[in-house]
């Protein structure tokens, strides 16, 4: 994804800057016509727009808040069990215990605001 993102952004900044130098060329044909200005053309046609117009800062990974809507989720549910103590037919005394169970039950989750990690990335800014 990042690389198609990539490619977009240099076909776009292609793009623009075909577009920037066929201005500047007409306007450079226009203004030669009118009155010859010099300072006025060189300005436009050696001027580097891509260092006046891109800024790229790196942002940190951190957490943020997204909300998510209501949804079914399937948990596990814990179930405990007493079997109190006996003696068996020696006359063994067997304490009592707890048993566990553990079974699974759809449980429906209302919308609520969760914390997800976003990973480092450019943050690049176009003006």
């Amino acid at each position: 994804m990042t690389a198609s993102m990539r490619v977009r952004r240099l076909v776009a900044g292609t793009a623009a800057t075909g577009l920037l130098a066929g201005g500047a060329a007409l306007g450079m044909s226009t203004t030669a016509n009118a009155a010859p200005a010099p300072s006025a053309v060189t300005s436009v046609v050696t001027g580097d727009h891509h260092d006046h117009h891109d800024k790229c800062e790196w942002k940190k990974g951190h957490s943020e808040n997204k909300w998510v809507k209501g949804h079914w989720e399937k948990k596990q549910v814990h179930h405990k069990t007493w079997h109190k103590g006996h003696h068996d037919k020696h006359g063994t005394w067997h304490q009592g215990s707890w048993e566990h169970h553990y079974t699974y039950k759809w449980i429906y989750v209302p919308g609520h605001w969760d914390h997800h990690w976003v990973k480092g990335h450019w943050d690049c800014k176009h003006h």
